[in-house]
């Protein structure tokens, strides 16, 4: 088995804090974050930089994540990224199949839009208001379902205290 989970939200929905959370609590697990990845090519997550590069370091760490499951160093990866579009999760799915990892999983961050509007407004790098809208719009339309060749979709309602 080369299980990875595929981390599914708007900004601000959770996505990165469940992912570390989740982590610490099982620590063997490895984290795939395309913010972590534009903070180590650009010096900060808030530069989108040229997607080329930043799947390309995507590439390379689920290839590197793969062979550590394979070596006994790790149990699995979550792939931290928003993955609000449909066809880039079948993309994206269909892609770590082809690497071996199985079972997939998408974890979605169901978290309503107004929340996740008031703590992208609350963070130092924030993300324009009317782009997290059009993701809303987007995941809204098309949520993830099994049909995109998940083994499994676990979604996730933030508590009432944390909206």
């Amino acid at each position: 088995m080369v299980p990875l989970m595929v981390m599914v939200g708007l900004p601000g929905s959770g996505k990165s804090t469940w992912a570390r959370r989740y982590t610490r609590r099982y620590p063997s697990w490895l984290i795939v974050s395309t913010d972590d990845i534009r903070r180590q090519l650009y010096g900060d997550a808030a530069i989108q930089g040229e997607w080329r590069d930043i799947w390309r370091r995507v590439i390379q760490q689920l290839s590197g994540g793969r062979l550590a499951i394979a070596q006994g160093q790790a149990s699995g990866v979550i792939y931290d990224a928003t993955n609000v579009r449909r066809r880039h999760r079948r993309e994206f799915v269909q892609m770590a199949r082809s690497y071996g990892y199985a079972p997939v999983v998408a974890v979605w961050m169901d978290t309503p839009l107004a929340t996740c509007l008031m703590r992208n407004r609350a963070r130092s790098r924030q993300v324009p208001a009317e782009v997290i809208e059009k993701m809303y719009r987007q995941l809204t339309a098309a949520p993830p379902t099994r049909a995109e060749a998940l083994d499994q979709v676990y979604r996730v309602e933030p508590p009432e205290a944390a909206v």
